[in-house]
């Protein structure tokens, strides 16, 4: 039995490694038979999908709820901008340098979270999220109000002149997400990610068998951080720039509220979230170009939107996709 263990692990892991080389494989093919358009889209649903694995590691697999994963995307969108900007470094860098300023943030972060739960984590991170932006205006190497510019440069002439910018934004977007992913993936179906799931379910019962539950909870805050703030790299280099204005506390309740619509306890719906947050701005503007309305009706109408389906998803599947209950979100 040990000897089929030991050779089941390694081989679960290569057929995954070659799923998950075959997707992205056909998602860059995907990318050459459609125009500009989807692909700037679809750059931005990879990055919701990473953003939202960030929400799924966190609040799905180790019952920490976070309402601040916006501040925590921002931390990551400034480090690479001014990896970028100041240091003049590789936009490849600086992607990196989003994930892992984010991830040490996360983790002193999470040295205070470890000792909170419930509405007490939730106020703390919704606090973040709020008065973070408020921080950022009032630094000027930050760029202040007008923030600074995330330019990962033109498109590689050796791809030839077809190959547009678009499809350069499409390419680190799903190659980046899918790595992440991976990474996550295998790290939830490891032993170390099966004490996540002890923690979440009963804290006391797995501090009883040895498990120790603050550290744990602080791996997972930086873990989920560090996505958090690769995604937040991404979402930056698709729209140019970062200030503050481009991190909005609506941004969290879009992406948590994507997670539990599309399962918050796998990571099998996290493409579908992105699609959902992609598609509500498009289903909004066709709804306003139908039935008219003011400008304050067009803004509020996508938010709108995402509350009516986590209400219908509450309501119709309130343990979720999975068989998992809501009930272990106490922790």
């Amino acid at each position: 039995m040990k000897k089929a263990g030991k050779v089941h692990k390694p081989t679960t892991t290569r057929k995954r490694l070659v799923l998950f080389i075959l997707v992205g494989w056909l998602l860059l093919i995907l990318g050459d038979r459609v125009g500009d358009l989807e692909l700037y889209q679809g750059s931005f649903v990879a990055t919701y999908a990473l953003a939202i694995t960030s929400i799924v590691l966190l609040t799905g697999y180790s019952g920490q709820l976070s309402l601040g994963q916006s501040a925590l995307m921002a931390v990551g969108a400034y480090a690479g901008a001014l990896s970028i900007f100041n240091a003049g470094w590789h936009p490849v860098v600086g992607l990196i340098m989003s994930a892992l300023v984010a991830g040490v943030f996360g983790l002193v972060l999470g040295l205070v979270a470890a000792r909170l739960s419930g509405p007490y984590l939730a106020g703390t991170t919704l606090a973040l999220a709020i008065s973070l932006p408020t921080l950022a205006n009032q630094f000027p190497i930050l760029g202040a109000e007008e923030g600074i510019t995330f330019d990962v440069g033109p498109s590689p002439a050796r791809f030839g002149e077809d190959f547009s910018q678009y499809k350069w934004f499409f390419w680190i977007s799903v190659l980046a997400s899918l790595i992440m992913v991976f990474f996550i993936v295998n790290l939830l179906s490891s032993r170390y990610g099966r004490t996540f799931k002890a923690v979440r379910d009963n804290p006391v019962a797995a501090q009883l068998s040895g498990i120790n539950v603050e550290r744990l909870k602080v791996s997972a805050f930086a873990i989920s951080s560090g996505v958090a703030g690769l995604s937040g790299g991404l979402l930056v280099m698709l729209i140019s720039g970062v200030s503050p204005s481009a991190f909005p506390l609506s941004l969290s309740f879009s992406l948590l509220g994507a997670a539990v619509v599309t399962g918050l306890y796998s990571l099998k719906g996290v493409i579908l979230g992105g699609l959902v947050l992609v598609a509500i701005p498009e289903i909004a503007d066709s709804l306003v170009s139908r039935i008219g309305g003011s400008e304050g009706f067009i803004t509020i109408l996508p938010g709108f939107l995402v509350s009516a389906l986590l209400i219908l998803a509450v309501v119709f599947t309130p343990n979720g996709p999975g068989p998992v209950s809501y009930t272990h979100l106490r922790a």
